[in-house]
C-alpha cells in the first residue's frame, strides 16, 4: 500500500523536480527519492528517530523493491537531510497540490459565493534552545513558525511558510499575492490597515476581527432585520487611513452559542451580515488542520537539528498530511483523519489493493485475489 500512495506522484517527475534544484549534485549512492520515501515513512509509520526510519525500512528489506530503494543507514540519511535542500520537497508539495486540486471533485460548497475562500494563520512548534540555538525565539526559548493558508474548498493547505519563531505574521502577510475577489479571513494578529488598504485596490477582499483601540467614524448605517443576530452593520471610515474614498464594514454579531458579542472588520460591503459571521467561523478549520498536523504526524519533535533538517520534515508532514486530505476527500467510507492515518500506518506494508481498502477497510478478503478482481467483487 505504501507503493500505491507513492505512485500518485511518480518516480519520473520526482526526478525532474530534483535535476531543477540539482539536490543530487554531489550525491554518491544515496538518491533524492530514497531520501523522500525514508522521510515519508517518518510521517505516515510515526517513526521516532533516524534510527527507527533506518530499522523499520530494513525490517521491510523484501518490500522495498516495490519502493525503489533500499534501506538507508541513519548517519546516511542524516547527512542527506542536513545537506540537501528542503527546496525540493516544497516543489514536491506545490506539484502534488496542483494534481490534488484537478483531480478532486469537490461536493457541494458551504458558502453561495463563488469567490475563493482562503484561511491565514500561523502555529508556534517550540523547540529545545539548547539544541537548535539557530532558533532563538526568547531569552530562554527556541522555536519556529508555521505560516499557513488554507483553501476552503477540500480544506487543502495551498502555501506554506517556515520562518523563525520570532518573525511577525504580518511580516508573512505583506509577501504574500492573492487573485482578484478572493477572500482571505483572519484573526487580530494581522490586523495592518495598510496592509488591508493595498488588498482593497487590488479587489482582494478580507474578513477579520476589529481591534478594541481602533479609531473610525461612522459614515452611515445598513438597516438589520428584525430580530437577527447582527446587532449592528456600518459603513466605517478609519481615522488612520487618510484616503476619503477608503470605506470599511463594521459588523457587530451576537453568537447564540457562545453568548457572545463579535466585532468583524471587512472591505466587502455587499454580503449579508450573518455570511461575514459565517466566513469568520469557518476560520476555525485552519486550527483544526494545525492541531491534525501535530497529533497525527511527526512536526513536535525532530529527527534531526539543523535548520534544513526541520524543514525537510516539516514539509514532509505536509505532504503527508495533503496526501491524507487526498485520500480522505475520494473515499465514499467516513473516514475521520485520526483513523485513517492510523489504520494506514499499520497496513503500510500489506498486500492490499489501496482504492478498494480506503472504500471498505473492514472487508476480509481472500489475500491470493489480485487488486483488479477485488475490485470487480467489491462492485458486485
Amino acid at each position: 500500500m505504501f507503493s500505491q500512495i507513492l505512485q500518485l506522484f511518480p518516480r519520473w517527475e520526482f526526478q525532474k523536480l530534483v535535476d531543477r534544484t540539482q539536490s543530487e549534485r554531489h550525491a554518491r549512492g544515496f538518491s533524492s527519492w530514497s531520501q523522500f520515501v525514508s522521510m515519508l515513512f517518518c510521517q505516515l509509520g510515526r517513526a521516532h528517530s533516524l534510527r527507527e526510519i533506518s530499522g523499520g525500512l530494513r525490517s521491510c528489506e523484501g518490500k522495498l523493491v516495490h519502493l525503489g530503494i533500499t534501506a538507508p543507514s541513519h548517519s546516511t540519511l542524516a547527512y542527506a537531510n542536513e545537506h540537501r535542500s528542503w527546496e525540493l520537497y516544497q516543489l514536491v508539495f506545490l506539484e502534488l497540490l496542483e494534481r490534488c486540486q484537478s483531480s478532486i471533485v469537490l461536493g457541494k460548497r458551504k458558502f453561495r459565493f463563488k469567490n475563493k475562500l482562503f484561511s491565514l494563520d500561523s502555529t508556534t512548534i517550540d523547540l529545545c534552545l539548547s539544541v537548535f540555538d539557530w532558533a532563538r525565539f526568547r531569552q530562554a526559548k527556541g522555536a519556529i513558525k508555521l505560516h499557513l493558508l488554507l483553501d476552503h474548498d477540500g480544506y487543502l493547505p495551498s502555501f506554506a511558510v517556515i520562518t523563525e519563531g520570532k518573525v511577525s505574521d504580518i511580516k508573512v502577510a505583506q509577501n504574500l499575492h492573492f487573485d482578484p475577489n478572493t477572500i482571505v479571513v483572519d484573526d487580530r494578529a494581522y490586523v495592518d490597515y495598510e496592509l488591508y488598504r493595498q488588498w482593497s485596490f487590488q479587489k482582494v477582499y478580507f474578513v477579520t476581527r476589529l481591534k478594541s483601540n481602533a479609531k473610525y467614524e461612522v459614515v452611515s448605517r445598513n438597516p438589520i432585520a428584525w430580530r437577527s443576530t447582527v446587532i449592528e452593520d456600518e459603513i466605517i471610515r478609519l481615522k488612520s487611513i487618510k484616503s476619503p474614498d477608503y470605506y470599511l464594514r463594521r459588523i457587530r454579531y451576537w453568537d447564540k452559542v457562545t453568548d457572545e458579542v463579535y466585532v468583524f472588520l471587512t472591505n466587502h460591503l455587499k454580503l449579508a451580515g450573518n455570511t461575514i459571521a459565517a466566513i469568520y467561523k469557518d476560520r476555525w478549520q485552519i486550527e483544526i488542520f494545525f492541531k491534525s498536523l501535530k497529533q497525527n504526524l511527526k512536526i513536535k519533535t525532530f529527527v534531526g537539528t539543523s535548520p534544513n533538517a526541520v524543514k525537510i520534515q516539516i514539509w514532509t508532514a505536509l505532504i503527508a498530511m495533503l496526501i491524507l486530505r487526498y485520500l480522505q476527500l475520494l473515499s465514499r467510507f467516513p473516514w475521520s483523519l485520526s483513523n485513517l492515518i492510523a489504520l494506514l500506518r499499520m497496513n503500510l506494508f500489506t498486500h492490499k489493493d489501496l482504492w478498494a481498502w480506503l472504500e471498505k477497510p473492514f472487508l476480509v478478503v481472500d489475500e491470493t485475489d489480485e487488486p483488479e478482481q477485488l475490485k470487480l467483487n467489491l462492485i458486485v
